[in-house]
């Protein structure tokens, strides 16, 4: 009987040990790499998001060309350069509409005639530039050259004031008022459009909104600067400085009311002003505006009051304002690219991008969220065309009431409530969210309009009407912005005192 071998048994688990320490150091290595790679990523990405951009070119103070700052800040300035596409909404946007270019018009792409979509503008205008040519906004691109190229400007001798929210104003103020900003604004105030639009070069551009020197927010134009001030005094805060005084959140708002405001052109200079001394809804602004006359209607001879586009005030009276929400939240939302956080420079309709815009607040869907906006908006249009009714009603019965020859205290009357009454439907229309920044105060501005056209049609019947709205020339002596003709206030009587043949020179078709 043969010896059996002796057995390898004992090595087996010596080798087994070897190969799974040599597995384990291997995986621990492989983990170290990959920790090692994440961690320089990460670094990198914090890098990146401490670093805003990269120097590629110098940017000063008169740096006013945006393609200039786009070598800087190239992610910001791809977006700014989309403000040229045209794409409708619902209720707003811009309908890109094909024309044939002319000698005067150049343009073979125009936004949607608003005049069209409401004839009763026309008459609501008469005997104003706006009756001639009234379009759709359409983006920031455009609003030198649209502006330039409207028959109210190519057909009607403009201010040079009109400038103030159609163009990069900043560095041309300064040069014209040699380093004095406030001084320039008030020579090109003084100045003809034709003469004054020679200096200007861009549209809005990243120095209107932006200081060069650590990128942060800030308000260049004289108009909003001398308002809030007016606003804020009127609040019991003296010497307000929007660029010193000012939060980040505010400004993310401000910025914006540069221009997205009502206003008027004061006195012979014709200087921007914006109405705020005693707040910013619209009677405070109306009662500020009581001493200007923008023109006279061409059917009623009434004493009429333009309005332009009120999104800043409206939006403050609105749950969005008063819940802390700026301007930029819902049209410029905060964007990720790569490791950047950014503001979509677009600039557009949060309706265009929902997600974006809304639903980092709102948790219902994209399609739910339109349809709240859509029924906001669509009670207010609904509203908003008996209002027009009403008004174009009461132009109509001036009319047959002046060839009639009915009393003229009764007219006068009339007049007056024509004048409250277009100036709050105008509010209305030119005020570009259809209702939704503010939707109850909307509804309350087109009431407060139908009834002032009802209690105008009442008053040329002769019949008791309620307090009307207060004659031209009783303005308070002290009002910084009252006209140049204001009085001491004076007790309003229920019919009011003859209206003067124009309190002011009657401010140019802008």
């Amino acid at each position: 009987m043969s010896t059996a071998e002796p057995s390898n048994r004992s090595d087996q688990p010596k080798l087994s040990t070897k190969i799974l320490l040599g597995a384990l150091v291997l995986a621990s290595l492989l983990v170290t790499l990959v920790i090692a790679a994440l961690l320089v990523d990460v670094a990198k990405k914090q890098n990146e998001a401490e670093v805003p951009y990269f120097e590629a070119v110098k940017i000063t103070d008169d740096t006013v060309d945006p393609a200039v700052w786009g070598k800087n800040f190239p992610i910001q300035y791809e977006m700014f350069k989309k403000t040229t596409e045209m794409e409708p909404t619902e209720h707003g946007g811009s309908n890109p509409t094909k024309q044939t270019p002319t000698a005067t018009d150049p343009r073979t792409v125009v936004p949607a005639q608003e005049l069209e979509r409401e004839p009763r503008l026309v008459k609501l205008w008469a005997g104003y530039a706006f009756a001639t040519d009234y379009r759709e906004a359409r983006g920031h691109e455009y609003m030198l050259t649209d502006q330039r190229l409207t028959r109210r400007v190519t057909e009607f001798k403009q201010p040079g004031t009109c400038i103030n929210c159609h163009a990069s104003t900043y560095t041309v103020f300064k040069e014209v008022g040699g380093g004095d900003q406030m001084k320039g604004f008030d020579i090109i105030n003084h100045m003809s459009y034709a003469e004054a639009t020679k200096k200007f070069n861009h549209a809005l551009s990243c120095i209107d909104c932006h200081n060069p020197k650590d990128m942060s927010l800030r308000v260049t134009k004289p108009g909003f600067i001398n308002g809030i001030k007016a606003l804020k005094a009127s609040e019991g805060i003296k010497n307000y400085d929007v660029n010193r005084d000012a939060t980040p959140q505010e400004m993310r708002s401000f910025v914006c009311g540069q221009c997205h405001v009502e206003y008027y052109f004061k006195g012979d200079a014709k200087t921007l002003t914006f109405p705020w001394s005693k707040g910013t809804n619209i009677d405070q602004e109306y009662e500020v505006s009581k001493d200007h006359v923008d023109w006279t209607h061409k059917i009623t001879g009434g004493k009429m009051l333009k309005a332009q586009h009120p999104d800043f005030e409206t939006w403050r009276e609105g749950v969005h304002a008063k819940a802390g929400v700026s301007c930029a939240d819902c049209h410029m939302p905060y964007k990720r690219e790569g490791a950047s956080k950014v503001s979509d420079h677009q600039i557009k309709s949060p309706m265009l991008d929902v997600n974006a815009s809304c639903q980092t607040c709102h948790k219902a869907d994209a399609e739910e969220m339109k349809s709240r906006v859509s029924t906001i908006q669509n009670r207010f249009l609904t509203v908003m065309d008996d209002t027009y009714t009403a008004v174009d009603e009461l132009i109509d019965d001036i009319e047959k009431a002046q060839k009639a020859g009915v009393a003229e205290d009764r007219l006068e009357a009339a007049r007056l409530y024509q004048r409250k009454a277009s100036f709050y439907l105008d509010y209305s229309e030119s005020e570009n969210s259809n209702g939704f920044h503010a939707p109850e105060y909307s509804l309350q501005i087109l009431a407060d309009a139908t009834n002032a056209a009802r209690q105008g049609q009442l008053a040329l019947m002769g019949k008791k009407t309620e307090p009307a709205p207060i004659p031209l020339g009783t303005g308070d002596e002290n009002d910084p912005f009252a006209g140049p003709d204001a009085k001491p206030t004076e007790q309003v009587s229920p019919l009011p005192s003859k209206l003067p043949a124009s309190s002011t020179s009657p401010t140019p078709n802008r």
